[in-house]
Order: structure tokens, then sequence, then C-alpha cells
């Protein structure tokens, strides 16, 4: 088997270098710097535990690829470029080999299935930060992350199986779910809280906000139907999954404030609390805090403002008789 990582970022980076460093065979897209740096030094990881560094061939784009039956390929950019992705990958040649929702959100698994018959999804604890072109910290340890795999919408296959089993040999834990989605949407949930802490920054009294948009959350997945697994209190991660210091590095927060912090130009905020204001509109419950924090993203996206530029009574204003 080929892993094809799509999106060699702080996630993507981190689980090829894992799995690059286990003996097998790896493939990435990458883009820009990132790209220059991968193909002419490699990926140098850090984590609590050390640091270790990859080589693996690198690519800008689908169509350099020669796509063999025995590919998987993982999707590892945000939400926001998934169909610009799928489309380059369809353009490419790719017809039934499996893909992989490595992402946060619920979106991109339908996303693909519009495209490709063999989706499978992904539930990533991996708290990972990318620093500058070439290198990635992960703050995990002993294990710098943990996997949930399964197909979409449901069940497990042989493919999923020789995924999880590539892991073993990989400072990642990985596992098989028969309804994979449960996570995923356990996942949403905390993923809820990414531009809370973006927007008002960490230092702030932001628990009651918090916990008004993961009840918002809980109560559209309800309406809807969805189940969910309570993926942080997920009993590896006592054993394998701790948060630990990374020497020189200082964490960053949420992907979303990673995103506010380098000026990314687009925020995965849509996917996230825009999915449960989607959801409460189909199934006629009211999101005011999720759907706010979606708008505030946008905004703050556009301007340009970095984490923690928000005050929290901006909220709490915006919330007066909602």
């Amino acid at each position: 088997m080929r892993f094809i990582i799509h999106g060699v970022g702080a996630v993507g980076g981190t689980i090829a270098a894992e799995l690059s460093r286990a003996g097998h065979e790896v493939l990435g897209i990458a883009r820009g710097a990132q790209l220059e740096a991968l193909r002419s030094g490699g990926l140098t990881l850090r984590t609590p535990d050390g640091t270790s560094h990859a080589r693996f061939p690198c690519v800008a784009a689908p169509d350099e690829i020669a796509f063999r039956p025995d590919d998987a390929i993982f999707l590892c950019m945000k939400t926001q470029d998934t169909m610009a992705a799928l489309q380059s990958l369809r353009a490419a040649g790719v017809t039934d080999q499996p893909v992989f929702c490595t992402q946060n959100g619920i979106e991109n698994e339908r996303m693909a299935q519009r495209i490709f018959p063999d989706v499978h999804g992904i539930t990533v604890l991996l708290p990972a930060q990318f620093l500058v072109p070439g290198e990635v910290a992960c703050f995990g340890t002993p294990k710098v992350g943990l996997l949930d795999i399964g197909r979409f919408p449901s069940g497990i296959d042989d493919t999923d199986r020789a995924v999880a089993a590539a892991f073993a040999g990989t400072g990642i834990e990985a596992q098989t779910l028969d309804d994979v989605m449960r996570a995923k949407n356990g996942k949403l949930l905390v993923n809820l809280a990414n531009i809370v802490g973006a927007a008002f920054g960490d230092g702030a009294d932001t628990k009651k906000i918090k916990a008004r948009v993961q009840a918002e959350g809980e109560a559209v997945l309800t309406a809807a139907g969805f189940g969910w697994d309570d993926v942080m209190n997920d009993p590896r991660r006592e054993t394998h999954l701790r948060f630990g210091e990374v020497a020189g590095v200082d964490r960053a927060g949420s992907s979303s404030a990673q995103s506010l912090a380098r000026a990314a130009g687009s925020i995965e905020t849509d996917y996230l609390n825009g999915e449960i204001a989607l959801l409460g509109r189909l199934h006629g419950v009211p999101t005011p805090a999720n759907s706010w924090l979606a708008a505030l993203a946008a905004r703050l996206v556009r301007e340009g403002s970095g984490p923690g530029s928000v005050p929290v009574e901006a909220f709490t204003s915006a919330m007066r008789g909602a």
C-alpha cells in the first residue's frame, strides 16, 4: 500500500513522517514554500519525546502522480479546500482508490462520496502545529496522536484494517470503528470551541461561551438524529495521548487560531460552527451562538485580524435577547 498524503501541513506532515519513518511508502502533495522545503530537506517533526526527520517524495499537484490501485489517499487539507482537491484528484485519474477524510468536521465525507465510491472517515486527535516550511511540532505524548478509522457512512472493511495496522509501528495509535461518524460528530462538538479561543484569546474567561456553543451543537445533532461519542474522554487518552511540552515551541492554540495567526486567508469555521448553523436551520433548532461565531470568523479573516483580537463582551452583547 502506498499512502498519498494530500496536504502535508501540520496533521498531514505528522502522519506522513510517522508512516515514512516506519518504512511505509509515502508520497506527499504540498505547495509553495512547504513543497520546496520538503523536496530539498525533508520534514522535521518535533515532539515532547525528541526530534525526528523523514524524507519522502512530494509533488505540487495530483496530476504529477501516476496513481496505482494500491494507493490510499489521505485528505489532510481544511474542509474549505476539499472540493477543489477532490476535483483535481478525479482529473488526475483517480477512480476507485480509497479516500480517507483525515479532517475535522462531518462534511468532507459527503463531498468525497459525490465523486468517489470508496470513502472512509478518520477522526483525528493529533495536536500538531506548523512551525516553518519543512518543520512541524506535535505536542502529544507518548503517542503523537489517536486515529479512528472506518468506512463512510458506516462499517469496516479490509482497507480500514490494513491502514490501522500500518500505524502499529508508528507513533500514532489507530483503531477501526464500525460507526466512525459517531466519533467525528463528537470531535465536531469539541471543535466548536476552536473559534472561541481563536477570537477571544486563551486567557479570556470563555467557559460559558464554550458551554453554550456545545449545548447548541448537542441539541442540533439530537434533532438531526446524529449520535456522538465523547472523544475527549476516550480511554486511550489516559495511556496514549497526553499534552506535553516541545522544547523551544509555544503552543499556538487550535487550528483556527493558527489560521488567524498565519493570516492564511481562510478558516474552517463554516464547516464547524457553520455546520451546526446549517443543521439547526434544517431541523428548526435555533443556533444564535454558533451562527454569530461563524460570521465573526469570516470577518476576522477578511480583516486580517489575529488571535485574541475580540473582547468577550462582543459575544455577550450579541447574545442579549437571543
